[in-house]
């Protein structure tokens, strides 16, 4: 799906995801955040959700751009899926490292990304990408129950 596409694409009845490609430029976390807002409306998740939901995709992708060293040109894949009351965000990269959580002093202006992920959302984790070299990076958020996307 190209990063000009927003729509969803449900894989069956009860779970539904939504993909995009976007490049490596300090613009990329903006435009992920907007593709981003536009998938939650179409699936009618809005209020602190949603607005949790950006935050964290946008912190996701922000570490992607910053601290994955790879060859100019590629990509990042980003993934939103939401099943059994959950929304999982998904940021792949071709980089090698792994992310952890550090505790940033009080006069760092970085440093503070990833524990906000840790704080926001009920999981989070890294894993191999699923096609090629590099890591996925995913958090997962808790939808409230009774909702139409449930």
């Amino acid at each position: 799906m190209s990063a000009h596409t927003a729509s969803a694409q449900p894989a069956d009845p009860e779970s539904f995801e939504a993909k995009w490609q976007l490049p490596r430029t300090p613009r990329t976390a903006g435009r992920a955040r907007a593709l981003l807002r536009a998938q939650l409306a179409a699936w009618k998740i809005d209020g602190d959700v949603a607005d949790t939901a950006e935050l964290v995709l946008s912190e996701l992708v922000t570490n992607s751009v910053r601290h994955a060293y790879v060859p100019a040109g590629r990509e990042i894949g980003v993934r939103v899926a939401r099943r059994d009351g959950c929304l999982r965000i998904e940021v792949a990269d071709a980089g090698s490292g792994r992310p952890a959580p550090c505790v940033a002093r009080a006069d760092d202006e970085h440093g503070r990304g990833l524990a906000l992920v840790v704080a926001l959302a009920e999981r989070w984790g890294c894993r191999p990408r699923a096609y090629g070299i590099g890591k996925a990076v995913w958090a997962e958020l808790g939808l409230p129950r009774g909702q139409p996307y449930q």
